[in-house]
């Protein structure tokens, strides 16, 4: 079923810093309503709450049966629960401009209260410049910064395959081949733990989700 674009609803309080579009760009793009929070952090120097220690499942005697407890027989094994399926949020926006609408993405993320590590950011097109600096020292300094974990990463489409899965994956499907949208997509989906958020051409980012997803 085709996604309609959202009209985010954004408190005033919210809004962090917003890119300037360059000359002969588009009108700055909705901004997306930021995904489910992760679980807050202790704070430094304040350990968090002590779990109690599983109880000691003792061997029976040689020969011992086991039998049901006083309240019943025991209860069945509760099975691990299917995995959660992200959230989606489409912003429309031009190949010129999707770059810039992914930024103002992230920028309301982290204003909203996100970590930097949970977020991963892949272009389509031309990389963020971001990615352009950090690989000019070499890939192996670029990609351990990915496997740090404490800061936003910046991928090409070619590469983000090798990206681990952060609850946050942001697309900007900012030009480069058909078949770069088309890859960069599905992997997004299955690397985004709770929001997966895509800037580009709705008609084809719609193509392929409902195809790919």
């Amino acid at each position: 079923m085709p996604l309609i674009p959202e009209e985010p609803q954004i408190h005033e309080s919210a809004q962090g810093p917003r890119a300037t579009p360059a000359s002969g760009r588009t009108a700055p793009t909705p901004r997306p309503v930021p995904g489910p929070r992760p679980a807050a952090h202790p704070r430094p120097g304040r350990p968090g709450p002590q779990r109690p220690a599983p109880p000691v499942q003792r061997a029976p005697r040689d020969g011992a049966v086991a039998t049901p407890g006083p309240s019943g027989p025991a209860a069945p094994v509760a099975t691990a629960p299917a995995a959660a399926t992200p959230q989606i949020q489409l912003i429309p926006a031009s190949a010129e401009g999707a770059l810039d609408a992914a930024e103002e993405a992230v920028d309301l993320l982290l204003d909203s209260g996100r970590a930097p590590g949970d977020v991963l950011v892949i272009t389509t097109g031309e990389q963020h410049p971001w990615a352009a600096h950090e690989l000019s020292f070499g890939e192996a300094s670029y990609w351990a910064q990915h496997d740090a974990g404490d800061d936003v990463f910046y991928a090409d489409a070619a590469v983000a395959s090798r990206a681990a899965s952060r609850p946050v994956v942001v697309v900007a499907v900012n030009g480069g081949p058909d078949a770069a949208a088309a890859d960069a997509l599905p992997l997004a989906h299955a690397r985004a733990g709770a929001l997966l958020i895509v800037c580009g051409d709705p008609q084809q980012i719609n193509s392929v989700l409902g195809a790919g997803v």
